[in-house]
């Protein structure tokens, strides 16, 4: 019985960790103009010298 208990266990562990990720593919082309793009908006909006971060999506000011 305690043999059993440690088979499943063990069974039981390596399926829950064999599971495989998908990451989709990252397209650098479309992020890079996204970033350009977003860059204009936030120097149209913070000001120049006032954007404190700017990625694919989205900016922050100061």
């Amino acid at each position: 019985m305690n043999r059993l208990t440690t088979l499943l266990a063990v069974s039981a562990t390596t399926a829950l960790l064999g599971g495989c990720v998908f990451a989709p593919p990252i397209n650098t082309q479309t992020d890079a103009a996204a970033v350009t793009k977003m860059s204009e908006q936030a120097v149209a909006t913070c000001g120049a010298g006032n954007v404190r971060e700017v990625n694919a999506k989205s900016f922050t000011c100061k």
